[in-house]
């Protein structure tokens, strides 16, 4: 089992508006940013695809390193694992393991990955060939010397994508080397405004504490994001500003508070993920020190 980490990390998807503004251009000067603004991880985003070259990310990680700046990547966002060609699912896997390859290469622990659609199949179908790709990734990734890294499943934001957290528990079960991926707002756009109550966001925690393991329940992965969303689910990523979207954080902060809880959390918003992952974390230490 691995050992409990002793605190929850704040920090943003990317780079924030302001990372560029004050005259950043280069995501390896993002680990000195984040720790000016007090902020523990980053999460590096390979969403159109896996760029930063081996030389490129290990200097992020010697940097990340330095600055006390947790790393994990986020996955292509065309990786498919419930897809019902085989060849797109082989592809998934190819670009799961060349993520992995770049986490490995900066010292990142984790890579977060869209568990797939299930438009055109049933969810139950969906999430048979989800778990079989996973399982190839798994064996890719141990055979490639990269079993150390966690795959982290996210939850989805569109009512017809497979990845609800329901599912994303199923298939973490699959093996202790998968951590879930919960993303709140995606939680709270595929239920459609289910996220309301302090005992919405405990059924989430409760679900993660009776099926997973200890690591996985309490060390899990978090995105949040107030976050716009019609009958089909997520439409757009909003800002803590903009406060006529859901949901709301403080109910949220207040069990890691209370329960103990050491998640990743990283902020998604619309170009403020800096600042606004800056108030999540006084928003939680807030609460802990109610506690």
């Amino acid at each position: 089992m691995e050992k409990l980490e002793d605190r929850p990390l704040f920090g943003p998807a990317g780079n924030a508006e302001s990372f560029f503004a004050a005259g950043h251009k280069s995501s390896l000067e993002a680990p000195e940013w984040l720790k000016q603004h007090h902020l523990d991880c980053y999460e590096y985003q390979c969403g159109h695809g896996v760029r930063i070259s081996e030389d490129a990310a290990a200097v992020l990680g010697e940097r990340a390193r330095e600055n006390g700046i947790a790393l994990s990547v986020h996955a292509p966002y065309y990786i498919s694992l419930s897809s019902t060609e085989e060849e797109k699912r082989l592809r998934s896997v190819d670009y799961i393991i060349a993520t992995l390859k770049a986490a490995a290469a900066m010292g990142a622990d984790r890579i977060v990955v869209h568990s797939g659609s299930c438009a055109k199949i049933t969810r139950r179908e969906a999430l048979k060939l989800a778990a079989d790709t996973l399982q190839r990734a798994l064996i890719a990734a141990e055979q490639a010397g990269l079993g150390h890294i966690y795959i982290c499943p996210e939850t989805m934001g569109k009512v017809q994508q497979l990845g609800n957290t329901e599912e994303v528990v199923k298939l973490c079960m699959m093996s202790d080397r998968l951590i879930p991926a919960i993303d709140f707002g995606h939680v709270n756009a595929q239920t459609c405004g289910g996220l309301k109550e302090k005992a919405d966001f405990a059924a989430i925690l409760d679900l993660l504490e009776r099926k997973l393991n200890p690591y996985q329940a309490q060390c899990f992965h978090i995105h949040y994001s107030r976050i716009e969303y019609t009958n089909a689910g997520e439409k757009k990523h909003h800002t803590f500003a903009e406060t006529e979207y859901e949901p709301e954080f403080e109910p949220l902060a207040e069990l890691i508070a209370e329960r103990g809880l050491t998640p990743r959390v990283i902020c998604e918003s619309a170009g403020t993920q800096t600042e606004d992952a800056v108030e999540m974390k006084k928003i939680y230490l807030g609460k802990r020190a109610m506690k």
